[in-house]
């Protein structure tokens, strides 16, 4: 059986033996967030200091064969998200974190694997605090220009991956976290999480771009954002001024808002079966 364990030097391994250190993390009591679809998620404390942990269980061979039949890579345990974490962290954009990552077996379907990053602290999503935007007193300088100042860098953040061959699949404001101490800051410090299903490449293909700012433009259905709102996220992600844009990009954010607009109509099929 393969064993892999990487762990901060402050997490000094209790045993000498890897397969008993990787089983005693795996048996890790804590607050759990999520228990299901072959992961677990919870917090715990070690040293004074909070932790999350994210335990993968194995997805199973149907999980495994669907994907392939998609043609897509399936995510069989925790390395994909601990490779990418370090790999945004290069690339300058704020996320967790990683302190340490361990994997067991042989069997791709049943691979059990974990990764421990820190703890954001208190924090709210990107959906929330847009959802919820209702300054104080309308049109207020402060809140308006911290607004633009979100809009701007999720639009570099998305400009960035996506120009260094990162996609994150998974593309949404919820998937963003804003700290609660930056709530006041000029230049608001947002982090991007969950990339479990984030592809790594050197190069990001077109549509898996369409798909990332698809998924992204979705979820902001539901915040206040103006026609302005849209254009300055479209300035700042491409790097031009509007005008050359609307000569030359128009069929590119067409296809973008062709796939909201199908990932809405899918969410509201499926919120009717429900």
């Amino acid at each position: 059986m393969n064993f892999l364990l990487i762990l901060r030097p402050d997490f000094t391994a209790v045993y000498s033996d890897t397969q008993q250190e990787i089983s005693r993390i795996l048996q890790t009591k804590g607050e759990v967030y999520r228990n299901n679809s072959g992961r677990k998620t919870l917090r715990f404390s070690h040293s004074g200091k909070s932790y999350f942990l994210k335990i993968h269980t194995g997805v199973g061979w149907k999980e495994i064969f669907k994907n392939l039949f998609q043609f897509r890579l399936p995510v069989i345990s925790a390395k994909r998200e601990w490779q990418a974490l370090f790999r945004l962290r290069a690339l300058g954009i704020d996320t967790l974190k990683p302190i340490g990552f361990g994997s067991r077996g042989n069997n791709p379907a049943h691979i059990q694997s974990f990764l421990i990053t820190d703890d954001l602290g208190e924090s709210i999503t990107l959906e929330e605090f847009l959802s919820g935007f209702s300054p104080k007193n309308p049109g207020h300088p402060l809140e308006i220009r911290f607004k633009r100042a979100l809009i701007r860098k999720v639009a570099n953040i998305a400009r960035t991956m996506h120009e260094n061959g990162v996609n994150h699949r998974d593309f949404y404001l919820c998937h963003f976290r804003l700290p609660l101490v930056h709530l006041k800051n000029k230049h608001p410090q947002v982090h991007v999480m969950d990339l479990h299903r984030a592809q790594l490449r050197t190069h990001t293909p077109k549509r898996w771009v369409i798909k990332d700012l698809g998924g992204l433009y979705f979820s902001s259905f539901g915040a206040k954002l103006t026609q302005r709102d849209l254009f300055r996220f479209i300035r700042t992600y491409r790097g031009q001024p509007l005008r050359a844009l609307f000569a030359s990009d128009t069929r590119f954010w067409r296809k973008i808002k062709a796939r909201a607009k199908r990932i809405n109509e899918h969410h509201q099929k499926w919120y009717a079966k429900k």
